[in-house]
């Protein structure tokens, strides 16, 4: 993972990019930056060890935005069976952080090879009062939040009509992670997919717009696990409609 700085958005840059060391020096991709209760967390997907098993959900505390302090958390592995569709490896990548509207943080990423169709979003929640670091205060959803086949959908959302795997998106917010969690609002993001009728690959991706507002009352369970085996909060309906 490298960093590399500007001091405007659609500016140069204005140095060479250098390596963010993150706690064990694995293999890791798909980092993203944000600030949650005072404090500057850094999650990413990466291995375990130095074999291409699985990817996991990773986060550690940072102490400015090119320097990690301490040790890296796991917070979510690809051992749901709606993101087992299709593996080797078995995968979760592209975290995104977010708040809802009770300001309880969620980090929406994508699950499935990112090479089919089976490819989706999904959502981890972390409970009330939750530590981010601690596994067991997240609660994930029970199902994709964004996909395009129906079996690996969470109850009651509907798989996309126009497009095929969506996947690895971005949120368009501006400012803080909690600048998008009005309850009556619909938001902007973007994701990548491919065309239904279009051969799915990498190279037939293209990247789309979309929006999603908050849902309450949603549910997620587990089960075999520490801790409580049910959360309800908001969830993020992230839909193929464009705001644009």
């Amino acid at each position: 993972m490298y960093v590399i700085t500007s001091d405007r958005p659609d500016g140069g840059y204005l140095s060479d990019e250098v390596e963010l060391k993150l706690p064990d020096d694995k293999w890791a991709i798909d980092g993203t930056l944000f600030q949650y209760n005072d404090q500057l967390w850094f999650v990413w997907s990466g291995w375990a060890d130095n074999e291409n098993i699985e990817q996991n959900l990773y986060i550690c505390r940072m102490s400015s935005p090119t320097e990690a302090t301490g040790p890296r958390y796991v917070i979510s592995q690809p051992r749901e069976p709606w993101e087992r569709i299709v593996g080797n490896p078995w995968i979760n990548e592209g975290p995104e952080a977010i708040v809802d509207p009770d300001g309880q943080l969620h980090i929406v990423y994508s699950a499935d090879g990112s090479w089919s169709s089976s490819y989706c979003l999904g959502d981890l929640r972390l409970k009330k009062g939750g530590d981010p670091t601690n596994v067991w205060d997240w609660y994930k959803s029970n199902g994709c939040v964004m996909g395009s086949n129906k079996d690996q959908m969470m109850a009651g959302w509907d798989t996309t009509k126009d497009v095929n795997g969506p996947g690895h998106h971005t949120f368009a917010i501006l400012g803080d992670i909690g600048g998008l969690n009005s309850p009556n609002t619909k938001y902007p993001f973007m994701y990548h997919a491919v065309e239904k009728g279009t051969e799915y690959s990498w190279e037939n991706r293209q990247w789309f717009s979309g929006s999603f507002h908050w849902i309450p009352d949603i549910t997620y369970s587990r089960a075999n696990v520490p801790g409580d085996g049910e959360n309800s909060g908001w969830s993020p309906k992230l839909t193929e409609e464009s705001l644009a």
